[in-house]
């Protein structure tokens, strides 16, 4: 510091720059009263920025305040809608499941009676073909019977047999008129 001093003191005896104790002369005073005005101006002028500013940062606030407050009723509102919509989802898909389970039982209904009537179809088919077959089987036995019968009554007819066969049929037909 004292070094400091000393290269005051010889800058001073040069007459270039030094430290002057008069405060008249050293205008400490016009300094004084110049800082003091800047104060007050500034004071005015940073006061009413920094209070504009205040309110724009204040409102800003209120502002996004607002905003996140309209942000939650409409999240609300999604949640319910969302939750409306799980439900009826949820209905929906035990609906279906009702009416899937419906529609396999009823599938399962009409192919048994479908199976029925095929089971009863083809009995009655079968029973017709059986009696069919069992008509046929009569003619067939009837048809030999008869051949048969035929074939033994001309190897055992002979003329006087028939005529005492249509002498009776005419004394029946008589007695009949």
């Amino acid at each position: 510091m004292n070094d400091f001093v000393q290269v005051f003191n010889l800058l001073a005896e040069h007459g270039e720059f030094g430290f002057s104790s008069d405060l008249l002369e050293a205008n400490v005073i016009n300094i004084s009263l110049l800082l003091s005005g800047l104060i007050y101006v500034l004071k005015n002028f940073l006061g009413s920025t920094l209070v504009n500013r205040q309110e724009k940062v204040l409102l800003a606030i209120q502002e996004s305040e607002e905003r996140l407050r309209h942000a939650n009723e409409r999240l609300e509102e999604a949640k319910k809608q969302l939750s409306q919509t799980q439900m009826v989802i949820q209905q929906i898909k035990e609906e279906a499941d009702i009416t899937a389970q419906k529609v396999r039982d009823s599938i399962l209904n009409q192919g048994k009676l479908d199976i029925a009537k095929l089971t009863s179809a083809g009995k009655n088919s079968i029973a017709n073909a059986e009696q069919q077959i069992k008509k046929q089987i009569q003619r067939q036995i009837t048809t030999l019977a008869i051949s048969k019968v035929t074939v033994q009554l001309e190897k055992q007819m002979n003329n006087s047999i028939q005529n005492n066969i249509i002498n009776n049929n005419i004394t029946k037909l008589g007695t009949e008129l």
